[in-house]
């Protein structure tokens, strides 16, 4: 890899800009995928779920069914852990997946209860292979230990469980989505067959290929260096909202430097207790965070309610109607009640 450079503040945020294709460069799903790594995956949905909004954030309004046909069809991307990835990456995760386990507590204990739950394990394995794909509730609770036996968020829900440590050790794969729940297959029948890269080299290209997508990175003494492969360009000319889960400020820290913009995600915070909303997005007008808004979709009366709009301090309001219009248009609100 060419040697990086360091650049100025204001030049860090085109570059990042850029490198997270919200400089009205994306071209389609694939290619965004690409850029970014990988698009977070999570339930929690008051607009769109985040790997949606994130893309919608740089293509505008997409055909989601691409999504899934990239995934559950041409396999192009692939699903692991709350992640969905170019399956390029399969060797590298493949390494993680594979490594000798023992460095923290929860993997060995993990360990010991497979292997206590050894016959478990071996239904879980003969019924996806005879039955697979299958959702997590067409499995039965054959464990002799319980996971939950000393109390936890864990409780009693060992297949569950299962099936996640199975996921993570690379012996079983999501292979679809029934009603939004995980479809489980022998990760051998839905993985392309390719051999992993060793442990210390994955580990290499990922953080690699994690710096290119962001752009750039802040050193110990706050300057900024720039990938070898980011390029500058002109400032964008467009205004767009971020999903909570977006990379460009989903390390707060990064984003308090690079935009000057304290963002936190206040789901978990007592109403009382919070600043601004529930579910908060960040508003990204050229190359400044400048405010935030909290918009939810109404879906039983299909209406996008804004409940609150904050401007950063020093910033005069802008109008936020074109990105909202496109908002709308992209979850199938027939409206847009702005309170």
């Amino acid at each position: 890899m060419a040697k990086s450079t360091t650049v100025s503040l204001a030049q860090a945020r085109r570059l990042a800009l850029k490198a997270q294709a919200l400089d009205g460069s994306a071209r389609d799903i694939l290619d965004t995928i690409h850029r970014l790594g990988f698009l977070q995956i999570d339930t929690v949905a008051p607009v769109a779920p985040p790997q949606h909004l994130v893309l919608w954030s740089r293509l505008g309004a997409f055909d989601t069914a691409e999504l899934d046909r990239l995934l559950w069809q041409e396999r192009r991307l692939f699903e692991y852990g709350a992640f969905i990835r170019p399956i390029e990456d399969l060797p590298l995760l493949l390494a993680r997946m594979r490594r000798t386990r023992g460095k923290y507590a929860w993997e060995r204990r993990a360990t010991d209860w497979l292997a206590a739950n050894r016959a478990f394990h071996r239904y879980i394995l003969r019924e996806l292979e005879c039955r697979g794909p299958l959702l997590s509730r067409e499995l039965e609770d054959r464990s002799v230990e319980s996971w939950g036996s000393t109390g936890g968020w864990w409780g009693n829900r060992n297949v569950t469980l299962m099936l996640e440590v199975l996921h993570g050790r690379g012996e079983i794969a999501v292979a679809g989505r029934r009603g939004g729940q995980r479809l489980w297959a022998l990760a051998e029948a839905w993985y392309p067959a390719v051999d992993p890269f060793p442990l210390d080299e994955a580990e290499r290209l990922l953080a690699e290929k994690q710096f290119r997508a962001l752009g750039v990175r802040v050193r110990r003494d706050g300057t900024w260096e720039a990938h070898p492969d980011a390029t500058d360009g002109s400032i964008p000319r467009r205004t767009t909202l971020l999903s909570p889960f977006d990379r460009l400020i989903y390390d707060r820290r990064r984003a308090e430097a690079l935009f000057d913009f304290e963002y936190r995600l206040e789901m978990f915070v007592p109403k009382a207790k919070r600043r601004y909303g529930y579910y908060v997005l960040p508003i990204l007008r050229g190359d400044r965070v400048i405010g935030r808004i909290e918009p939810a979709f109404d879906r039983k009366e299909r209406v996008l309610r804004v409940k609150g709009i904050w401007w950063e301090p020093g910033v005069t309001p802008v109008s936020v109607e074109r990105p909202l219009r496109e908002l709308a248009h992209f979850v199938g609100a027939g409206s847009i009640d702005r309170g």
